[in-house]
């Protein structure tokens, strides 16, 4: 073993994992959300440097365009060995609660991506559940080593369902996933059984343990709803919506929907040891995480 292979440190996800650190309150914001077919190898950006699949030029304006617009982008692919002939299929996703909906639709070239409507209103309605799981690794060695595992048991049990994406945040917390249309992020599936968490997801309910949180909501809502769900064991994925969030001096208080009446979670900040987020972070740095200080009656 060479010299640099003693001095590398170990992957960002594996630190993530000995140092315990929380998955609640993390997942990537994304109200509304557009996935992109690019089948073929990525760069570290998939829409700018991925030449062979995309010109540059076209990739950043159709990032551009999607973006102003206030959506996140990612580009998918299936999973396993690539078609000789491409496919430019989308998925256009509205996450917000009780106005979920996730639009699909197909076109002939890459071109045509900036012609599809912004709400997905060209498409067809389709009910879900759309399963993407971070397998970019020239973003992230992690995503590609536990992405791609964790791709494979879910796409052998619902392979019409499973896609690989590119980059979704939260590197550390390889293998990250996402559901849509509810924009159920995800962490650490491979550590499970991840086409178990596919499967509860269709009985309308969620797994804790893995959930960062749904993507529409504020980090301090998503954090408020684990404590809300750890203390109660309410595991409904429709359950426990946001009714109001109000900052009061450090803390941050958050007012549940409850089947027994409203439950407020009072929460504060705190701010990690600097530590290294992904594989290609050079300095590290500190994060946001919340902490439980009270939870009862409003």
């Amino acid at each position: 073993m060479s010299a640099n292979d003693v001095s590398k440190p170990p992957p960002c996800s594996d630190q993530s994992r000995a140092r315990n650190d929380p998955l609640y309150g993390t997942a990537s914001a994304g109200r509304s959300w557009v996935l992109l077919e690019l089948a073929g190898p990525w760069g570290r950006s998939a829409f700018l440097n991925s030449p062979a699949v995309l010109d540059p030029a076209l990739g950043r304006a159709i990032a551009r365009r999607f973006e102003t617009a206030g959506l996140r982008i990612a580009a998918i692919r299936r999973p396993g060995r690539r078609s000789a002939t491409p496919r430019w299929r989308w998925f256009i996703a509205q996450s917000e609660e009780g106005s979920e909906a996730l639009h699909h639709g197909e076109v002939d070239g890459p071109q045509d991506y900036l012609d599809v409507a912004i709400d997905g209103s060209d498409g067809r309605p389709v009910d879900g559940p759309l399963v993407a799981v971070c397998a970019h690794g020239k973003h992230d060695q992690c995503c590609a080593v536990r992405g791609r595992a964790a791709t494979k048991a879910i796409a052998e049990r619902y392979p019409e369902a499973t896609w690989e994406c590119s980059h979704l945040g939260g590197d550390r917390f390889a293998a990250t996933m996402l559901v849509l249309p509810e924009g159920l992020c995800y962490g650490r599936v491979d550590a499970t059984d991840a086409a178990g968490l596919i499967g509860l997801y269709l009985d309308g309910r969620l797994d804790d343990a893995f959930l960062r949180g749904r993507t529409s909501l504020p980090h301090a809502v998503q954090a408020a709803q684990h404590f809300a769900r750890e203390r109660s064991g309410e595991d409904r994925i429709a359950a426990l919506s946001p009714l109001a969030v109000r900052h009061v001096d450090h803390d941050v208080h958050v007012t549940l929907a409850a089947d027994g009446g409203p439950v407020e979670v009072v929460l504060t900040e705190q701010v990690t040891e600097p530590l290294r987020s992904t594989c290609h972070s050079s300095i590290p740095g500190p994060v946001r995480t919340f902490a439980l200080v009270s939870i009862g009656s409003p």
